[in-house]
């Protein structure tokens, strides 16, 4: 019992961990004055701190997405460092998957009504 609670509580945490990743990029990434150069360090900050929480195996799509959204902005991060880019590009690349993700993150919250047809009733 001990034992499967500290799973719990290491799954919730790297959950916690994912999540703030993906909320401060997005934030970074809508700023009007786009800094190229302050995104990098919060991005590379960020990722230091998700490295240090534990890495669990999540079978939800929503989570498997976010860890390539991860991997995928390390990667523009760290190749914008070696060759120069096109900043604007990459910034609508990435904003473009971060809001992908947080609309599947909503689906996912929607439920389909089972009657809806029952609640329409014109009178005839």
């Amino acid at each position: 019992m001990q034992l499967e609670v500290h799973e719990k509580q290491k799954r919730i945490k790297y959950i916690r961990v994912l999540e703030k990743f993906l909320t401060r990029t997005m934030s970074l990434l809508r700023l009007e004055n786009f800094d190229e150069k302050l995104f990098k360090e919060r991005c590379i900050k960020n990722f230091k701190d998700l490295s240090r929480a534990e890495s669990m195996d999540l079978n939800s799509p929503y989570y498997e997405h976010l860890k390539r959204f991860i991997e995928k902005v390390m990667y523009y991060v760290y190749l914008e460092e070696e060759e120069g880019s096109d900043d604007e590009k990459m910034q609508n690349l990435l904003l473009k998957e971060a809001n992908n993700l947080q609309k599947e993150k909503n689906n996912n919250s929607y439920r389909k009504d089972k009657h809806k047809n029952s609640k329409f009733d014109d009178g005839y």
